[in-house]
């Protein structure tokens, strides 16, 4: 385990702001001047159409949504319309995929695999779906996965349901499908879960699945590389394992 993947604990960041981040931190890993970075982070509620999004899957109009704080975004993933919001803990691997021997399919397959087994941790059972993307326990999705591969850099990731507001998905058909339900950690669990407290597994898990070893992201070389933090978002609890 040989190759290090920075994990960069963030906490609440606007949407806008953590696809900057992003697209920054994924030109300084196509560069060599970074090495591969987990963002870990939560969104204030915002619904998010990926490049293939059907707009009729937002279900509320435009008022509902100014109402209940909630909003739209256009994104560079794959997939259609999902949601944010406090309590999901959402990662966003910026990986070099070519060094790892991976190719888009083997890659969200180990996503999958990487919270499958945080949720066994919580003693959650989840799995696969043969016809969807994401992670379900029964019929209801709790994580969902969406990305984006450029020059082999990979952006976008993975959204957990942690203890989001499930109320805010039925906002919309989440990622177009009409026939699941959406869950989270704490309805299964019966009690609040906090996102810190997921995320040394998700660390454990993702250093294991991709045989890295998952190091505390150094401020000094994101400045050194020309990247900013968007303003108050450290959180160091997330950033160390």
């Amino acid at each position: 385990m040989s190759r290090s993947c920075y994990i960069l604990g963030l906490g609440l960041v606007e949407y806008g702001e953590a696809f900057r981040l992003q697209r920054a931190i994924a030109t300084a890993r196509e560069k060599g001047a970074l090495p591969d970075v987990m963002i870990a982070l939560e969104h204030p509620p915002v619904l998010t159409l990926g490049r293939r999004a059907n707009p009729a899957n937002i279900l509320a109009p435009e008022e509902r949504l100014t109402r209940e704080g909630v909003v739209v975004q256009q994104s560079s993933r794959g997939g259609d319309v999902t949601y944010h919001g406090p309590g999901q803990l959402v990662g966003y691997p910026i990986l070099a995929l070519r060094p790892l021997g991976m190719g888009a399919h083997r890659y969200v397959h180990t996503l999958e695999g990487v919270i499958i087994d945080l949720l066994r941790d919580f003693g959650i059972e989840a799995r696969r779906d043969a016809n969807y993307i994401g992670v379900w326990v029964g019929e209801e999705k709790i994580a969902a996965i969406g990305v984006a591969i450029s020059g082999g850099i990979t952006t976008h990731g993975f959204a957990l349901n942690v203890d989001p507001n499930l109320s805010h998905f039925r906002l919309i058909n989440p990622c177009g499908i009409t026939d699941k339900g959406v869950t989270s950690m704490a309805r299964l669990l019966g009690r609040p879960v906090e996102v810190p407290e997921v995320l040394p597994s998700l660390t454990h898990h993702f250093a294991r699945w991709f045989e890295m070893e998952m190091v505390p992201c150094p401020s000094n070389e994101l400045a050194a590389a020309g990247i900013r933090l968007p303003d108050g978002a450290v959180r160091p609890s997330l950033g160390e394992p």
